[in-house]
C-alpha cells in the first residue's frame, strides 16, 4: 500500500524565487525627484486645464448666435454665406458681421452685429447671443404666390414613391402668407392662387398639399378650427359645383375605389350629362365673315366671339370667347426676315449670345435643309423659341395702325387657338393641323380647363409652355384641335412655329374698326 501511493505521488517543481528591482530616479540640479515629478504632473495638468478652459477662447473667439424667424424657415447668411435656417444655433467668430435672413415672398431681414467673445471655459459654456426677426412680405399673398410657382414646377415630376418625395410648396406658401388673409381683399388675392394652383395638381401628393392649403389660408395660417373648417368645406364643395370638368379632375386624382364611388354620384353623372348635352354646333352665331388685316406680310382674319363648347377638344365646359384676329399662316419666313432687319439681335448668329440669355437652345432657327422643309408648314420660320416667339409679337405690335392703338399682337391662349382651330375651314386659316407645333401664350397645366384668374395664372406661370397642332411628323396620330403638347419656353425644333393674334389690351374692351 505504501508503495502504491509512493508510485502515485507527485513531485512538484521546485519554486523559483525572483527578487523586487527598486527604480531610483535620479536627483536632478539637485532636486529629489519627489519634488520635479510633482511639478511635471501639475504642468501636465495646466495644459489639459489650458486646453479645455482657455484655448478654445483664445485661439477662436467668438459667440453662438441663436437665430429665430417670424414665419420659420428662413434661409440665414452670414458674411453672405448660407449658414443654415431658422431655428438654428451657428457659432460666428468674433466681429462685426452682417446677417441675412430669406424667405421667399419676403423682403430680406438684414441686420449688422457686433460679436464679442469669452475666453474662459467657451468650450463648455459659449456665449449666446440671440436674434430674432420678423420678415416682411413683399405684398399680399407673395409667400403663396412664391410656394405656387414652386408647386406648379414640382407638377411635372410625376407621382412621388416611397423614395421620391415632393416638397409641400403650396401649404407652406400657405402657412407663411397666412396672417395677412384676416384681410378681406387678402384673401381674395389668395383664393385665386389656390383655384390656379388647382390647374397643376396632376398627382394625389399634389390635392393633399391643395386641401392642406386651403384649410390653412382659411385659418390664418394656423391648425385648421372647426369653424374654418366648415368654410373650407362649403367654398370646396362651391368651387366643384361651379367649375365644368371639376368631376373628370378629381376622377384622375382619386383613388380607383374612391374614384368608382364618385361615378356614381348624381353631381358627377349629372355634370357629365350637361356636357354631353351640349351641343357642338353652337360656337358661331352664323358663318364666319368678320374682317381682314394685312400686317406685313401676315394677313390676319377676325373670329367672331362666340362659345367653345364640350364634346369636342379639350375643354369639358361652355368657355366664352371673345372675338379676335388670327393669322391665316403661321409666320412665313418672309415676315420673320422682316423682325430680323428691325431686331438684328435675334439673328441666327447671335445664338451663343442668346444662348447665355437663356433664351433659346442650340436649334435656335434651324436649317430649312431638314426634311420637315418639304412637309406641310414648310413656308413657316421654323425653330423658334417661345421667348423669340413673344420678342416677333412686341415688334408686331408697334406696326399695328393708329386706329388699332387698343390691340396688341401676342401669342393666342389655349382657349383662343382651339376656337380658332374650329373655324380654320370657314376662316381659310391654313396648317392648323399637321403643319408644325404652334406655341401659345399659357403656362402649360395639365388641367387648363379649369377656372382661373388669367393674370393670376401668369404670375403662377410653369417651367413650359403650351403647344397645339401637331405637326406633319404626327399625322399617323389622333390628332384634333384638342391635340396639346409642352416645351420649355427656351426650346426651339424644326418641328415648332407660330401663329400671332391681335386682340384689345388687357382691361380694354373690343371696338368697331376700319381695315386697312
Amino acid at each position: 500500500m505504501a508503495k502504491i501511493e509512493k508510485i502515485g505521488a507527485i513531485k512538484k517543481p521546485p519554486q523559483e524565487s525572483f527578487s523586487e528591482d527598486t527604480v531610483h530616479l535620479p536627483v536632478i540640479l539637485g532636486i529629489r525627484p519627489g519634488v520635479y515629478l510633482g511639478v511635471i504632473y501639475g504642468l501636465i495638468l495646466l495644459t489639459i486645464l489650458f486646453l479645455l478652459f482657455l484655448y478654445p477662447g483664445l485661439s477662436k473667439p467668438g459667440s453662438v448666435l441663436v437665430l429665430s424667424s417670424e414665419p420659420l424657415g428662413a434661409g440665414v447668411r452670414v458674411d453672405g454665406v448660407y449658414r443654415g435656417t431658422t431655428p438654428c444655433e451657428i457659432f460666428i467668430s468674433q466681429g462685426n458681421h452682417p446677417i441675412e435672413m430669406t424667405l421667399p415672398g419676403f423682403l430680406e431681414y438684414h441686420r449688422d452685429m457686433e460679436i464679442q467673445g469669452r475666453v474662459l471655459g467657451s468650450l463648455f459654456f459659449p456665449r449666446k447671443e440671440h436674434l430674432a426677426g420678423t420678415l416682411e412680405e413683399i405684398g399680399p399673398g407673395a409667400a403663396l404666390r412664391a410656394g405656387a410657382g414652386d408647386y406648379a414646377a414640382w407638377s411635372f415630376t410625376g407621382e412621388p414613391t416611397a423614395s421620391y418625395q415632393i416638397p409641400q410648396s403650396l401649404s407652406e406658401g400657405a402657412y407663411r402668407s397666412g396672417p395677412g388673409a384676416v384681410d378681406v381683399p387678402t384673401y381674395e388675392i389668395m383664393d385665386k392662387l389656390l383655384q390656379s394652383s388647382a390647374r397643376f395638381t396632376s398627382t394625389k401628393a399634389g390635392l393633399r398639399d391643395l386641401i392642406r392649403a386651403k384649410y390653412t389660408v382659411d385659418n390664418g395660417g394656423l391648425s385648421a378650427s372647426p369653424l374654418s373648417l366648415l368654410r373650407s368645406l362649403e367654398d370646396i364643395g362651391a368651387y366643384l359645383s361651379e367649375t365644368p370638368g371639376s368631376g373628370i379632375w378629381l376622377e384622375t386624382l382619386l383613388p380607383t375605389d374612391m374614384a368608382s364611388i364618385l361615378k356614381e354620384h348624381p353631381w358627377y353623372t349629372k355634370q357629365i350629362r350637361q356636357a354631353a348635352a351640349l351641343s357642338p354646333g353652337t360656337r358661331f352665331a352664323g358663318p364666319v365673315q368678320g374682317g381682314t388685316l394685312n400686317l406685313g406680310s401676315l394677313r390676319f382674319k377676325e373670329i367672331p366671339s362666340g362659345t367653345l363648347v364640350p364634346g369636342e377638344g379639350l375643354f369639358p365646359g361652355e368657355i366664352p370667347i371673345g372675338a379676335f384676329y388670327i393669322a391665316e399662316t403661321e409666320v412665313s419666313l418672309v415676315s420673320w426676315e422682316a423682325f430680323l432687319e428691325a431686331q438684328p439681335a435675334w439673328r441666327a448668329e447671335n445664338t451663343p449670345t442668346l444662348m447665355e440669355q437663356g433664351l433659346v437652345t442650340e436649334d435656335y432657327l434651324l436649317s430649312l435643309d431638314h426634311p420637315a422643309s418639304e412637309r406641310p408648314g414648310s413656308s413657316s420660320a421654323p425653330g423658334i423659341s417661345w421667348y423669340a416667339a413673344e420678342a416677333y409679337c412686341q415688334w408686331l405690335t408697334g406696326l399695328l395702325p393708329p386706329a388699332w392703338s387698343d390691340y396688341e399682337a401676342r401669342l393666342p391662349s389655349e382657349r383662343e387657338w382651339e376656337y380658332a382651330a374650329w373655324a380654320a375651314q370657314d376662316a381659310g386659316l391654313t396648317d392648323m393641323l399637321g403643319g408644325r407645333w404652334e406655341w401659345c401664350r399659357d403656362p402649360y397645366s395639365a388641367f387648363p380647363f379649369l377656372s382661373e384668374d388669367q393674370e393670376t395664372g401668369e404670375e403662377i406661370g410653369s417651367p413650359e409652355r403650351a403647344l397645339r397642332g401637331g405637326a406633319w411628323i404626327n399625322q399617323g396620330d389622333s390628332v384634333d384641335p384638342g391635340t396639346r403638347a409642352s416645351l420649355p419656353p427656351v426650346f426651339c425644333s424644326v418641328f415648332v412655329s407660330f401663329r400671332p393674334v391681335l386682340a384689345p389690351k388687357p382691361g380694354l374692351p373690343q371696338k368697331e374698326l376700319s381695315h386697312e
